[in-house]
């Protein structure tokens, strides 16, 4: 190799050993003859200093240098001399004198610093992101990846699963997203998909007897980006046989309480994790994905207020809609712009209004305030409501003096998408979620089936092939909406991280289920065959769940985006700066393919 050390591995214990070195200037300072370069490798960074006197030609070659060029240093390790040494690094200890060096490449002024942990705009790391790749805390993070899969590797493989690669092109099946789809030429006319995940692969290996296995699967859905989503991702792909529900969660509880002590240990992680019902997370936080690093939870004021004189309660009620509220701690003061802001973002997730009461110790000059014990209440919604009534929500929803209640009617569903946004917001402006804090929780019993109303048809609300709770199959056929799946998702501060469910062993039922979900049995068999075909050959009771790597890595480093946590992400318009892609084929891509592109008379429109 061209280094017999890395830079970031010197320290005290080398003094007086002759190394050499080869990286990348991180820094360079000329003082009038000495030149100090920091040199950087994946190791880390170490000072090295360049005396003319002890090699001019050493000299020579430095003096050109600059930031981003790739030298060869070859010198001794020495201590520093006392009060000149550096807390901030690991080999603060100690710099190298130069005696020889080696221009290995020159490099052009990079796009922007590597050095400096400064805003840049994405579109310009991505274009340049082997230069993004090269700062501290991007090298950092994919460094954090590594750790991560080879932990889940390692716990896995002590557990005795068995790691096996399912193919990239399989048959297009739904998944609950767009596929992205492949022409076969040798097979014109027709196409392979890109899995979006290997859920009928893994359960077919259950079938074949492999009882425990996992992959760390590439995955592909074909849909609109954000902050944790990308076209393509990675998940721990993990399946088991002759397992309940509670078997698999208590695997996930070990593997992630485990991963973040062995490789973030600075990160609290309260154990056990909490189960909560999908229904109890609804009606306590809003949302399927809770943050529950905080209180603030949601109470249902619909009964006390279904008979009051403020129209939008009582039309909210009687409609089968909902009232619910939160309080804000210590946010009674809050000005007019203030209420303002949190009514517009109120409305701009779907709510028609927002109606804020503030609590008071003492009534407030020039304001009308409702007294209720020794607490005064002002809103100006309090004169549509009945003493008993505001002290009712007063209590519900277990206000204090100094506290700011936000209240919503709306549709249940539109109440729960509104607090839940109130609810995260609040707890921002607070401080409320401690960023020390990793809580991970599991919901659980998920509803099996979700109505959809533009196709007027029953769609899975985890997948087709997850397992009805027991009892409750016989409601398939007279109240498909109250039956609950044997599905589970693990949340961590507010995100998604998994979801998972026991699957479907028997033919029978699968079919059954197919079929509500409006697949008949030959539209069934032609998509499906080889699973239900398999199923018939002593399928074993069977069940997995797939943690996302990115979103797992992302909550690990801090980071804001998967983007950063992976090495080479698309922009969120599905686009890769750095490579152009996607880009058109050739005509002789296309003939070889069997395709020929045309224009779509509404493209044309």
């Amino acid at each position: 190799m061209l280094k017999s050390n890395y830079c970031g591995d010197l320290r005290s214990e080398n003094v007086g050993q002759t190394v050499t070195l080869a990286g990348w200037v991180h820094r360079r300072r000329d003082h009038g003859g000495l030149i100090f370069i920091d040199l950087r490798d994946k190791e880390g960074i170490v000072q090295v200093v360049v005396n003319p006197q002890m090699s001019r030609e050493a000299h020579e070659v430095v003096s050109e240098a600059r930031n981003e060029y790739v030298l060869q240093i070859t010198g001794r390790v020495e201590r520093r001399p006392a009060g000149t040494e550096n807390p901030a690094l690991p080999t603060g200890e100690v710099e190298v004198l130069a005696e020889q060096a080696r221009m290995l490449n020159p490099s052009k002024t990079p796009p922007f610093y590597v050095n400096e942990e400064t805003e840049v705009d994405e579109y310009l790391r991505l274009k340049f992101r082997y230069v993004d790749l090269r700062r501290p805390r991007m090298h950092d993070n994919i460094i954090l990846r590594h750790k991560v899969v080879r932990y889940m590797r390692h716990f896995l493989d002590e557990r005795g699963f068995i790691e096996i690669e399912t193919p990239i092109l399989l048959k297009t099946t739904p998944e609950g997203a767009r596929d992205f789809i492949v022409p076969s030429r040798l097979q014109p006319g027709k196409f392979y998909a890109l899995p979006q995940s290997p859920q009928l692969l893994k359960q077919v290996l259950m079938v074949a007897g492999f009882e425990k296995y996992y992959q760390i699967a590439r995955c592909f859905r074909d849909e609109d980006l954000r902050a944790d989503r990308q076209l393509e991702f990675t998940q721990l792909d993990l399946e088991m046989s002759f397992v309940e529900e509670e078997d698999i969660l208590r695997l996930v509880e070990d593997l992630y309480s485990g991963l973040i002590k062995e490789v973030t240990p600075h990160f609290q992680v309260p154990t056990p994790f909490p189960r909560l019902s999908y229904a109890e997370s609804m009606a306590r936080f809003g949302t399927d994905r809770p943050d529950l690093r905080y209180g603030m939870e949601l109470q249902d004021l619909s009964d006390l207020v279904a008979e009051s004189g403020l129209g939008i309660f009582s039309a909210a009620v009687s409609s089968g809609g909902q009232v619910k509220g939160l309080s804000a701690a210590g946010c009674a003061g809050y000005t007019r712009k203030q209420i303002d802001e949190l009514t517009e973002l109120a409305r701009s997730y779907g709510a028609k209004g927002l109606v804020t009461m503030a609590v008071d110790a003492a009534p407030r000059e020039g304001a009308q305030s409702v007294q209720i014990g020794s607490a005064y209440v002002r809103s100006n919604v309090a004169k549509f409501l009945t003493p008993e009534q505001i002290q009712g929500i007063v209590e519900r929803l277990e206000a204090k003096p100094g506290d700011l209640l936000l209240i919503v009617a709306d549709k249940t569903r539109v109440v729960a998408e509104v607090l839940n946004r109130l609810r995260a917001e609040m707890a921002k402006r607070l401080n409320l979620a401690d960023p020390n804090t990793l809580a991970l929780a599991f919901i659980v019993d998920f509803p099996l089936l979700e109505w959809n109303e533009d196709a007027g048809r029953w769609d899975a609300a985890h997948h087709p092939f997850t397992m009805p709770r027991d009892e409750d199959i016989p409601l398939l056929d007279t109240a498909p909406e109250k039956v609950r799946a044997k599905s589970y998702d693990i949340v961590c501060n507010g995100l998604e991280l998994s979801s998972g469910s026991i699957r479907i062993h028997r033919r029978d039922l699968q079919e059954r289920i197919l079929e509500l979900l409006g697949y008949p049995p030959e539209d069934a068999d032609a998509r499906f065959g080889y699973l239900l075909q398999a199923l018939e050959y002593g399928a074993p009771p069977h069940g997995g769940i797939a943690p996302g790597i990115d979103r797992t890595v992302m909550i690990l480093a801090g980071a804001e985006s998967i983007r950063d946590v992976i090495a080479f992400p698309k922009t969120q318009s599905a686009t890769d700066p750095m490579t152009g892609a996607p880009s058109e084929a050739s005509e002789e891509q296309l003939r070889e393919l069997h395709l020929m592109l045309r224009e779509l008379a509404e493209d044309r429109a």
